[in-house]
């Protein structure tokens, strides 16, 4: 893999604080790299141009769209657009840019370890994917798929162009969130992609892309001010490299979720709180620069005796992880 790392990412203002404390754990850690930000919204545009970051190129919507795109944006929710954009906003870059490679990263990933890591993994390969690695109580695959277009990586080669532009188009095609006809959004599209593609790498270490549909696997243990995993079933011990905080909302009534899944007492305090103070610390940051709004993106909490129904019953399956923020910030330095 080439010395400098390329990575894209793309998110609107209520992904800001999310967005931006990603790249800066990737300032971090990663010795070499440049990172392309598309921002899907005007406020998200000025935020960030006005920040001038180091290492970044700032890529707006009106650069960014091109007819296909602006043809099916109507059909499509916010969410499920960013979804058919992601390998759009790949190939802008590696055609635009003429990059030698392109890394696509979710933007609520957090990096604790230089990523060069897995990219030297995947060799001479073309194009890298990771596993979602379910625990056996979360398996998902036959609906969102095996892999998780959460870190993909693509060469500007002939394999890593086709499969690219296939995904692109399969994506401009159909991408809703629903499973419909063994589709949901631009993710279980990669399912058979060893076997469809050549050159195509399944990322091995397990330090990339841990999460709560995962995490309950490893024993997360203190180390050094971060934290180490130790797999339960086989004991193989290891340094994370990204976590990704899927799912994690902030609510209008100073609330926030951490998702659905058993969060053990080591994961919320190792994990989860660190990231939660660095994104307050971070929307403190830019509310100082008086930009008009929360950069947090918070949304109305739900209501309704359904969610009563779903509360009770995640209380129960101690999957219910809805807390004051409050209980997080006052813990932060």
């Amino acid at each position: 893999m080439n010395n400098r790392l390329y990575f894209c990412t793309l998110f609107d203002s209520n992904y800001l604080t999310r967005g931006l404390v990603m790249y800066e754990s990737l300032k971090a850690c990663c010795k070499d790299f440049h990172l392309y930000i598309f921002s899907f919204d005007d406020r998200s545009f000025q935020v960030l141009k006005s920040l001038n970051l180091e290492k970044v190129t700032l890529i707006s919507l009106s650069e960014f769209e091109d007819e296909e795109l602006l043809r099916v944006k109507p059909t499509r929710s916010r969410a499920e657009y960013c979804w058919t954009c992601t390998s759009s906003t790949i190939l802008y870059c590696l055609e635009q840019f003429h990059l030698p490679h392109c890394t696509y990263i979710d933007a609520d990933l957090y990096f604790y370890q230089d990523p060069s890591i897995l990219l030297d993994e995947m060799g001479e390969h073309s194009i890298l994917i990771t596993e979602h690695r379910y625990s056996p109580q979360y398996e998902k695959s036959a609906k969102a798929g095996k892999y998780c277009v959460q870190f993909i990586t693509f060469r500007r080669d002939e394999y890593g162009m086709k499969a690219l532009k296939w995904w692109r188009e399969r994506c401009l095609e159909w991408c809703y969130a629903r499973l419909e006809d063994g589709k949901f959004g631009d993710q279980k599209y990669l399912d058979d992609w060893p076997e469809r593609f050549e050159k195509v790498w399944v990322l091995q270490h397990p330090g990339g892309g841990l999460a709560a549909w995962n995490i309950q696997q490893y024993e997360v243990i203190p180390q050094n001010s971060k934290f180490i995993c130790r797999n339960y079933r086989t004991g193989q011990v290891f340094k994370p490299i990204f976590y990704h905080f899927h799912y994690l909302r902030y609510y209008s009534n100073g609330s926030i979720e951490l998702g659905r899944r058993k969060l053990s007492k080591q994961v919320l305090q190792l994990i989860y709180l660190p990231y939660i103070c660095k994104l307050e610390n971070m929307k403190q940051n830019l509310l100082k620069r008086n930009i008009g709004f929360d950069p947090n993106g918070p949304t109305p909490p739900p209501s309704g005796i359904k969610h009563l129904i779903v509360e009770i019953y995640r209380r129960i399956k101690g999957t219910y992880h809805v807390y004051p923020l409050q209980k997080f910030t006052q813990k932060c330095e």
